[in-house]
């Protein structure tokens, strides 16, 4: 019997729906208790007791796939972004890494937009001081008078984009990679660099992956060529923003706003200044949320660590429908 190391905190809660699953394919299941992710010392602790794992962002540097090989196999990664596995390693010591493509494009794309009519609309604002009693009237922007800057053109960065297009605010963009002319066309995005994004853009929303180029994209050079009345709003991984030099420009009025759905340290430490600030949105990474996106995942992720272990799945759509 192969065992499996569940440790992803979506997958977690559900666990028990999905035992027969994994006992129909001969899978023994360790399941420690996760509150956000594994860090390196976490998982060595089961290091040599698993095949393959459903995890979340744990952190699965070379030091701990050295000491997981040569049992380990498959990391089934829940969801998709892989930027804390050492892909490399995993290449060199022959371990697979699969995950789910466009699994949250529209709830993440859904939670960009909220944070931006949040700001432009100020109703969390006008709720606030309503309840403590004040008539307050404070000023809001149609989107149709705000230039939006997405940095990153993925498949979220470009659902972002419809959404914000439907409401008629101008749009700027800026990848590495080149986007495809159709999808610039159609949805009247101009591609700049990103100085000029952040120079114009009343919005910025971040939606790249983390990489080499994206890691501290954010920081208090690039700062320095945003609109002092600018909103950022990150939903992509916490370590594209250098938290540090986001709390000096807001606290000196060299940024208007921001939204952060994601952080350099997560959980987000109770002494971080970004809790006390009004006019910043904090989020536990939450989103992703959206059960139908989550289910969709789950069953993926264990089609994934099934494949990657070479265990059939000819019976498998069966599953879904049992349970």
């Amino acid at each position: 019997m192969q065992t499996v190391l569940l440790t992803a905190p979506y997958m977690l809660p559900s666990k028990e729906r999905f035992l027969p699953v994994f006992r129909h394919y001969g899978l023994e299941l360790i399941s420690p208790k996760v509150e956000e992710r594994m860090e390196e010392e976490d998982i060595l602790k089961f290091a040599g007791q698993f095949d393959a794992t459903i995890c979340g962002d744990d952190q699965y540097s070379r030091r701990v796939l050295e000491k997981c090989v040569p049992r380990l196999k498959v990391i089934a990664k829940w969801g998709t972004g892989i930027d804390s596995i050492d892909q490399e390693a995993c290449k060199e010591l022959g371990v697979q890494v699969k995950n789910t493509l466009n699994a949250f494009t529209l709830p993440v794309a859904d939670t960009v937009m909220g944070y931006i009519l949040a700001f432009a609309r100020r109703e969390p604002w006008m709720d606030k001081a309503m309840k403590a009693g004040e008539w307050q009237k404070i000023p809001g922007r149609s989107l149709s008078e705000c230039t939006l800057g997405v940095i990153g053109l993925g498949n979220i960065g470009k659902a972002v984009i419809r959404r914000a297009r439907a409401f008629g605010m101008t749009i700027l963009g800026n990848d590495i990679l080149p986007i495809a002319p159709d999808f610039v066309l159609e949805n009247k995005v101009e591609m700049t660099s990103l100085k000029s994004l952040l120079q114009r853009a009343d919005f910025v929303s971040m939606n790249t992956d983390l990489n080499p180029t994206s890691h501290h994209l954010i920081n208090r050079e690039t700062l320095s060529w945003i609109k002092p009345t600018a909103v950022l709003i990150n939903t992509s991984r916490g370590l594209v923003v250098c938290e540090k030099d986001l709390v000096e420009a807001l606290q000196s009025g060299k940024l208007g706003g921001a939204a952060m759905d994601v952080f350099e340290q997560e959980p987000l430490p109770l002494d971080s200044p970004l809790l006390k600030m009004d006019n910043v949105m904090v989020a536990p990474h939450n989103s992703n949320s959206s059960p139908a996106a989550w289910e969709r995942v789950h069953w993926n992720t264990i089609r994934n660590l099934l494949i990657g272990l070479d265990i059939s799945t000819a019976d498998f759509e069966q599953w879904k429908t049992k349970i």
